[in-house]
């Protein structure tokens, strides 16, 4: 009983850090961020948990940026910004993903857009 007690409380922090943060982490930093408080957990932990909250969509994958995979606790649509110079993932406050997007994709593939996710790339105003 105590395994999975403890099981449970280290994929609650897992979960809790992400969506507190609003860094867009990788499974790497979010690791070192737990270690502060969860001396024991494990690198394996962190990916094992993260693989398993994409699955549930309680989590999402913003792809990589800069080889890294960021991931995001945050689940209403909007739009980020990633700078391709350090990195850094930021959402972008008061800019709407627009409709017209995921209706002229679902409307030129004749499909059904369930989600849409918008990523804006460039430089940073710290890299410029």
């Amino acid at each position: 009983m105590e395994n999975s007690a403890k099981q449970f409380r280290k994929r609650n922090a897992i979960l809790a850090c992400l969506r507190q943060s609003e860094a867009h982490p990788s499974a790497e930093e979010l690791y070192h961020s737990l270690q502060k408080e969860h001396s024991d957990i494990s690198l394996a932990s962190v990916y094992r948990n993260l693989k398993l909250f994409k699955e549930e969509g309680l989590i999402v994958s913003l792809g990589t940026v800069n080889g890294v995979e960021r991931l995001d606790g945050r689940l209403d649509p909007h739009v980020h910004f990633a700078c391709t110079c350090c990195g850094a993932v930021m959402d972008v406050p008061d800019v709407e993903v627009p409709k017209s997007v995921s209706c002229a994709a679902a409307q030129s593939l004749e499909c059904r857009v369930e989600s849409t996710r918008l990523v804006l790339t460039g430089i940073c105003k710290n890299c410029l």
